[in-house]
């Protein structure tokens, strides 16, 4: 279908593909337990609900054998800034980067990227086209991480790349010393049943400190930088600067220079008083600033001129004289004074405007009648169920003789005559 919609051409593949069928597939199941330095390597758009535009990208790249995981804010999908975000990335990570693992996203297969990965000594793979369980270890990192720290809004700006940068820089202190999460340690299939089982859980500090293949100056290395660090504090730099994206999500770049910077007034002055307040919010149901969505003012609805209006008065003193008028009715008069305006086709609108008319004058009606009970009716003794009732006993059958009185702009009108009548609408 498509040769012949082009003509008998066809599409000539590009240069991603030829480096794309170069680069070897890695499944999940292909790993085998490999020594630290081999990362899983992938992006996440914060571009809120368009992806029309630039926008800042978040590059994580997660450590397979520890779970180690680094964030780096990219101001736009380019090859070239990938290449220096895992140059940055090299020098964060505790020990040498081995191998990296791939999607089959242009920003990654490219000529810049897979030769520089090359030259770097870097095996590169990249997963099979979608099937996104091949890289299980950084998507599970994306929703865990990345997405609840900067939620799913819009960032684009130098400025908002600079403050996402400082959060991932207290981030990956906190995540990595001190946040444990599981890892799998054997899966089995029992018929149609899968059976896991996973380790004991265990912060990427410690299993570096665990893994025979990290070297003795490596692990000292951590102890000494662990020995060093306060959980409460890191937290409360992530909550600041939070607070400071959250002025900006959802904002352009230009819109967002003059905005306050929160640190001035929501940040605490201490570790210790910014501990008192942990567990307050999240019981008050308070979101985290990332997670709070601007609220965009509605435009007012601007009710368009009807072709009723001009009649109104008419068809008030119409139905103040004749209530139980049908549309269908009204319709015939408004045709026979109007043809060139009115006919069978206004039926539906001069419906609407006699049921908002009747629903008006019950409203009227329902005042007028509860204020006049108010000052005469008194309220009667006994349970709400009924039990102190000691009035007569209600009417089995509808009143035949009986006439109910209301009234239509002052004028007196007998309903029960004219409630067989009177249209439903």
């Amino acid at each position: 279908m498509k040769i012949a919609a082009s003509g008998g051409r066809r599409r000539r593949a590009g240069f991603h593909s030829a480096i794309r069928r170069e680069v070897p597939i890695r499944t999940f199941n292909d790993w085998n337990s490999p020594p630290p330095g081999f990362c899983e390597v992938d992006m996440v758009a914060h571009g809120g609900t368009s992806v029309a535009g630039s926008f800042i990208q978040t590059l994580t790249m997660v450590d397979i054998a520890t779970g180690w995981t680094e964030c780096l804010p990219l101001l736009t999908r380019d090859g070239s800034l990938v290449a220096e975000a895992i140059n940055r990335a090299q020098s964060l990570f505790p020990w040498l980067l081995r191998g990296v693992d791939f999607d089959n996203d242009s920003a990654f297969m490219n000529d810049v990227v897979v030769p520089w990965c090359r030259q770097q000594k870097l095996e590169v793979t990249r997963s099979r086209a979608y099937k996104k369980n091949d890289q299980a270890f950084v998507e599970q990192k994306n929703g865990a991480v990345v997405r609840r720290l900067m939620g799913y809004g819009r960032f684009d700006g130098v400025e908002t790349a600079r403050m996402m940068g400082r959060l991932y820089a207290a981030a990956r202190l906190y995540v990595n010393f001190f946040q444990p999460s599981f890892k799998l340690k054997e899966k089995r299939r029992e018929g149609a049943k899968v059976i896991k089982r996973y380790h004991a859980p265990l912060t990427p500090y410690q299993r570096a400190l665990a893994h025979p293949k990290v070297t003795a100056a490596v692990k000292r290395r951590l102890r000494d930088q662990y020995r060093s660090l306060d959980p409460v504090a890191l937290l409360a730099e992530i909550r600041a600067t939070q607070d400071e994206l959250g002025n900006r999500v959802d904002r352009r770049a230009g819109q967002a220079r003059c905005l306050q910077r929160a640190c001035t007034s929501t940040a605490p002055a201490t570790a210790a008083t910014f501990a008192k307040t942990l567990g307050k919010t999240v019981t008050a149901g308070e979101p985290r600033a990332t997670h709070r969505r601007s609220r965009r003012p509605y435009k007012t609805r601007v009710r368009m001129p009807s072709k009723l209006d001009p009649h109104l008065a008419a068809i008030e003193a119409w139905l103040a004289e004749q209530p139980q008028l049908t549309a269908l009715a009204i319709v015939g008069r408004l045709s026979e004074k109007h043809p060139e305006e009115f006919g069978t086709r206004q039926h539906s609108i001069v419906q609407r405007l006699l049921r908002a008319l009747r629903r008006r004058a019950a409203e009227q009606l329902v005042a007028e009648e509860s204020l006049g009970d108010a000052t005469t009716a008194a309220p009667l003794s006994g349970v709400v169920d009924g039990s102190g009732y000691v009035g007569p006993d209600p009417p089995t059958a509808p009143p035949t003789e009986q006439a109910w009185k209301a009234t239509w702009r002052g004028q007196s009108v007998d309903i029960a005559s004219t409630a067989a009548t009177a249209p439903s609408g």
